[in-house]
């Protein structure tokens, strides 16, 4: 069976692959998503969401959509560092924000809005090969019904730390395996033993508080996110498991905890319905796809980069790939984006993903075994005391401080839009609900007669706001700003329009 040629086919129906598909789906591009499982997974992999992605979901009303009650991000007066408390209550304009949500629900809720965009998910379809050429992708698919070809302009591989589509495009995952073993599962635990909200108390061994603890054998996880039902989890230094150990039981759990804080802590299975997460992870990756881009093929999520889930940054580091590539591929695909506009998604998000790694890495040492490393954490943990130091950290864990090069050196050129309110009521975000770029002209209508050559492109919004951070600024779809000045600039705003969104409509240019 032969299919007519799509313009974008995605591999990978969680997170990050429904989001690409969304943002192609709000430009007017109607994707096809291949999704090997024959429904939205079940498996639990994070419980939050944290950071920047966000505010990220905000633009697109997803935040209030995902946390069910229409309330806006707030930022988390706190968070952890290598198992370490880091206060934000004196940040200045904290950038940490948290979303407590399974990533089961987080699924869902995204299948629902990409479907009701009119995107196609097609479920049990397995890309199972593909071939690059002049005019595209074609992919070889299996269904239900058979195999069948699918010709492609673009393919986006979003199928995981494993991909499938990374390794048949010969794209290299340089990085390193360290000898560790983690084990997670959710487990019932005696009353007795949970004592304030989130800990436990262990006989022999003390308070247990929410996070990662280090151990001098190793580090035991805890996390209640629900009444009853408790995470649980080791990490363990020095060894791995042989390729053919048996799946992780409960019992293995317990062994694992009795090694690591010297004491037996009565675990069992969880009472009520699943899914249950039961999962061991044999040899930590820390691995980074050395391009996110080959030809017409494109990685998001864990096909491009793999980290240990210390503070959880996963999602927030695949979702706003997720939005830098989709906005690129639609224009693209619709004919008006500009030479390198593709590249730039590589340009962009590489070195991203590199500073995750550096903290995901560098918060495994900070909970590593011996006294040095004890000496070493003292002294960390004075410093995120500090105001400099939690604000620092606080932009490292968000991703806030990600600086696109987007060719001019304005403060706020290449950050995400800073959050602000507008004189009328409106939040910053509200304006970006279409997922179109914006003109915001916060200085009477200064803008309007540059963009109109690109009004098939780009929005324009004349407003103002009392403690506005830029008189002007063009801010990209994934929320990023292209340019920004204090006093009208048309020269700036007509170049930064013609680098981003490519050149203006031949009929203005004429009349101009």
């Amino acid at each position: 069976m032969n299919e007519n040629r799509v313009d974008v086919v995605i591999s990978g129906a969680g997170p990050n692959g429904l989001l690409v598909a969304g943002e192609l789906a709000l430009a007017g591009v109607r994707p096809v998503v291949l999704e090997q499982l024959p429904e939205p997974s079940a498996e639990l992999k994070a419980n939050g969401i944290v950071g920047q992605a966000n505010r990220v979901l905000d633009l697109r009303g997803l935040y209030q959509r995902l946390n069910g009650t229409g309330a806006v991000p707030e930022p988390m007066n706190g968070y952890i560092f290598a198992g370490m408390q880091v206060p934000f209550v004196d940040v200045v304009d904290n950038p940490m924000y948290g979303m407590l949500i399974q990533q089961p629900q987080v699924v869902r809720e995204l299948v629902d809005w990409v479907q009701g965009l009119g995107a196609e998910i097609r479920w049990g379809h397995e890309l199972i090969d593909f071939e690059q050429g002049p005019e595209g992708v074609v992919l070889h698919v299996s269904a239900p019904e058979g195999t069948y070809r699918l010709p492609a302009t673009y393919l986006v591989g979003a199928d995981g730390g494993r991909s499938p589509v990374r390794k048949k495009a010969g794209i290299e995952f340089p990085g390193l395996t360290t000898d560790v073993v983690a084990r997670v599962a959710h487990v019932s635990l005696p009353r007795e033993l949970r004592t304030a909200p989130g800990c436990i108390e262990i006989p022999g061994v003390g308070h247990i508080p929410f996070g990662h603890n280090r151990f001098d054998d190793g580090v035991l996880i805890y996390a209640e996110f629900q009444e009853g039902r408790s995470m649980l989890g080791t990490i363990e230094y020095g060894s791995v498991l042989p390729d053919d150990a048996p799946e992780l039981t409960i019992d293995e759990l317990r062994q694992s905890v009795m090694r690591v804080v010297g004491a037996d802590l009565p675990i069992e299975p969880p009472a009520g319905p699943g899914p249950h997460a039961l999962r061991r992870i044999n040899g930590q990756n820390t691995r980074q796809a050395a391009q996110y881009r080959t030809g017409n093929v494109f990685l998001v999520g864990d096909a491009a980069h793999v980290h240990s889930a210390m503070g959880g940054p996963g999602l927030n580091l695949g979702l706003q790939d997720a939005m830098n590539l989709g906005w690129k591929l639609a224009a693209t695909v619709q004919g008006w984006a500009p030479d390198g506009l593709l590249d730039s998604y590589h340009s962009e998000r590489w070195p991203a993903g590199q500073r995750v790694m550096m903290h995901s890495m560098a918060q495994a040492a900070l909970m590593a075994a011996g006294p040095e490393v004890t000496a070493l954490r003292t002294l960390f943990g004075e410093l995120l005391a500090t105001p400099d130091g939690s604000s620092h950290i606080a932009g490292v864990l968000a991703g806030s401080d990600v600086r696109y090069d987007v060719g001019e050196g304005h403060r706020l050129s290449g950050y995400f839009i800073p959050d602000f309110v507008l004189d009328d009521g409106r939040r910053i975000a509200e304006l970006l609900r279409t997922g179109r770029p914006m003109v915001l002209d916060l200085s009477a209508g200064a803008c309007s007669d540059i963009v109109d050559g690109w009004r098939d492109r780009v929005d324009v919004t004349v407003t103002t706001a009392a403690g506005r951070p830029a008189a002007a600024m063009l801010i990209r779809p994934d929320g990023y700003v292209a340019w920004a000045a204090d006093e009208f600039d048309g020269e700036g705003l007509r170049a930064a329009l013609e680098r981003w969104f490519g050149p203006e409509a031949e009929s203005s240019a004429l009349s101009a």
